[in-house]
């Protein structure tokens, strides 16, 4: 799945006073009536059973500058957020600068494998005009528009 470009994003919970969270690539919009979220999470992980028991999560969607905090956030342990500027929003912590926020309250998990799908009712959504970080081929990049040359009209 090296090949497919996908957009970084840190989903994140809340435990008591300290904020949680995970750099994942595996995640999509769900449906539009209701609007709803679908996230993949090692079974694992810690952000998985918090968010079990919390019932919510959010989901920052990375701003093309941020790869620091992508690779903050990717690995196992406490303190990821330590060097991180964030904010409490709907009860979730909000990473600062990224390009888009979506806020969660989780309706279902369903296991797929060594991971689990949890899928949530968006409570929530902020947009800003940054550029998104993706990842692609194991290199972080970012969206560029394609100059269309003709009267090609693409919906």
């Amino acid at each position: 799945m090296a090949s497919v470009c996908t957009p970084v994003t840190v989903v994140s919970a809340m435990e008591g006073s300290r904020p949680h969270g995970t750099t994942v690539s595996a995640v999509m919009s769900l449906s539009l009536d209701p609007p709803m979220m679908a996230v993949s999470l090692d079974s694992e992980s810690e952000l998985l059973r918090i968010i079990r028991r919390s019932g919510t999560f959010g989901i920052n969607f990375l701003a093309a500058e941020q790869h620091a905090v992508a690779l903050a956030c990717a690995g196992r342990g406490h303190g990821k957020f330590d060097s991180i500027d964030w904010t409490l929003v709907d009860g979730l912590p909000r990473i600062a600068g990224i390009s888009t926020w979506v806020a969660c309250t989780v309706t279902s998990f369903t296991q797929g494998g060594d991971h689990a799908i949890v899928m949530g009712l968006v409570n929530g959504v902020d947009q800003d005009s940054v550029r998104p970080l993706t990842y692609h081929r194991r290199e972080f990049g970012t969206h560029a528009a394609l100059a269309i040359v003709g009267d090609a009209d693409v919906r």
